[in-house]
């Protein structure tokens, strides 16, 4: 199974995505996570990137998704390349060149996760906070999502609260460990 949590930078994509990841360990799943791969990038990236930067990035994405496929039962994903795509439309304009691919590589997931902008994004060493930035890229996002008719589970905008079991009960699994206590 792989997952990955959609939605602009300051949401609490990489949170949700250690949280996801815990309780899919306890329910006995071998699970890893493809982290955000924009971190790692030795180009400009924000409002500074470029075009060479975001298909560093989205092909960095798809590479270490492969690298994890077929040695876990899940992967938990903090981005997908539809997020990728969006920033370098925002930085580029559109890539007609790209749009089979990403559409394609849209389909290896099982589960998308829209997760809603509920404040400003706060500076964590390298996130932009700009909230005019953040706010664009959250509408290219949707707006390509509904574009390539791709379905994500939304996550409440109002509050936190459910978020997990929200994603647990998409996923038909359990809030809890099948085994029984032994003590």
């Amino acid at each position: 199974m792989k997952l990955a949590f959609i939605g602009t930078h300051g949401v609490g994509k990489t949170t949700l995505c250690f949280e996801l990841a815990a309780t899919l360990k306890r329910l006995d799943l071998s699970v890893d996570l493809v982290k955000e791969v924009a971190r790692s990038c030795p180009l400009p990236i924000n409002q500074a990137t470029t075009d060479a930067a975001q298909n560093w990035i989205l092909h960095t994405q798809v590479a270490r998704e492969i690298e994890l496929s077929d040695s876990y039962d899940a992967i938990v994903c903090d981005r997908a390349v539809l997020d990728n795509y969006a920033y370098m439309v925002h930085a580029a304009g559109r890539r007609p060149e790209l749009e089979p691919f990403i559409r394609h590589w849209m389909t290896t997931y099982d589960l998308l996760v829209k997760v809603p902008v509920i404040s400003p994004p706060s500076f964590d060493g390298t996130r932009d906070t700009s909230v005019d930035f953040q706010l664009g890229i959250d509408r290219l996002i949707d707006e390509l999502l509904t574009e390539f008719a791709l379905e994500a589970v939304p996550l409440p905008g109002d509050t936190r609260t459910g978020w997990l079991e929200l994603i647990l009960r998409a996923l038909e699994l359990p809030a809890e460990p099948p085994q029984l206590d032994l003590f």
